[in-house]
């Protein structure tokens, strides 16, 4: 039994408020259980300086913070340079999002994608991701209803989510109780076809076997399942 009573294979409640920010053309809080992150999707017209001019094609970048007070202990702002873990998950957000675009449809404009942690109970950049693709749906339906985007450049939605090995038992959705004491920790990004974006698995302890690591997808893969329908009921 879990800490909280969930099955191996149930993940927490799940709630999405979209438009949750009016100022930007697509904004959502998403909540994992008590993981609340904010994320809202901008446009800029033109692409990124470092892109050569022969190509045309737009971009999505991401950032990522955690609020002071979203952890038990508050953390600092990171205002003039971001930490390593920071980087990782805005890297990560950002190819998980750019690999459902075609940015030769988007045209030569920037995305960007920014995920604000208010509330951290494990999960923050599978929530981050989820979230994320929402937003970005919001902001590219509202470019093509203003004309701006002529086809929609989304392939196909993606989904995030936890998963691991606690007390020897593979299970999905982990909240911060179990990520801090799991034997293997796991963050899984897929498509809705269920192409795999990133397995990201590490053993904090013993080696795992190939079976666990296919039970963990087999689990991601219908927790990813079940909020990729979600997004179609909000």
């Amino acid at each position: 039994m879990r800490a909280d009573g969930r099955e191996k294979n149930q993940t927490r409640e799940i709630k999405i408020t979209k438009n949750y920010i009016k100022h930007a053309k697509g904004s959502v809080l998403i909540e994992f259980g008590d993981t609340k992150v904010i994320v809202c999707a901008t446009c800029e017209e033109g692409k990124p300086k470092w892109m050569p001019k022969e190509e045309k094609k737009g971009w999505l970048t991401a950032e990522y913070s955690l609020l002071p007070a979203s952890t038990n202990t508050r953390c600092q702002r990171e205002r003039t340079k971001v930490s390593g873990r920071t980087q990782e998950i805005q890297r990560l957000i950002g190819r998980s999002l750019r690999a459902c675009l075609d940015l030769e449809k988007l045209g030569e404009r920037t995305i960007t994608i920014d995920a604000d942690v208010i509330q951290a109970d494990g999960g923050t950049r599978v929530a981050s991701i989820c979230g994320g693709f929402i937003a970005l749906r919001e902001l590219i339906d509202k470019l093509m209803f203003e004309g701006q985007l002529s086809e929609n450049p989304i392939i196909e939605p993606i989904a995030a989510i936890s998963a691991g090995i606690v007390n020897n038992e593979v299970v999905v959705d982990l909240c911060y109780q179990e990520d801090s004491n799991a034997q293997v920790d796991s963050n899984i990004v897929l498509t809705k076809s269920g192409k795999i974006i990133e397995f990201q698995t590490t053993a904090e302890g013993e080696p795992f076997t190939k079976e666990q690591m296919d039970e963990i997808y087999s689990l991601a893969k219908s927790a990813t399942d079940k909020i990729i329908k979600m997004y179609s009921e909000v």
